[in-house]
């Protein structure tokens, strides 16, 4: 799963595929992706892993990072 979120982000949110990146870099604070880009990728993300993002859980500890999106995701999927 972290492989695919990496990938989506590297491509379609940064436009640079070559980019290195890894599941811990932070994706909010340095600025890697912008507001806009990640209200594109929790659509991509309720889309692709068939969960609905309560707007109360779009909070930067579930969407700082790679590892922070996949652990929200299974407590979604798990709920």
């Amino acid at each position: 799963m972290k492989e695919e979120l990496i990938a989506y982000i590297k491509s379609e949110l940064i436009g640079d595929d070559t980019m290195e990146m890894n599941s811990e870099d932070d994706l909010l604070t340095s600025g890697l992706i912008d507001s806009l880009a990640i209200m594109r990728f929790i659509g991509h993300i309720e889309a692709t892993h068939e969960i609905k993002v309560a707007p109360q859980d779009m909070v930067i500890e579930n969407f700082i990072n790679v590892d922070a999106i996949a652990d929200y995701i299974q407590r979604t999927k798990n709920s």
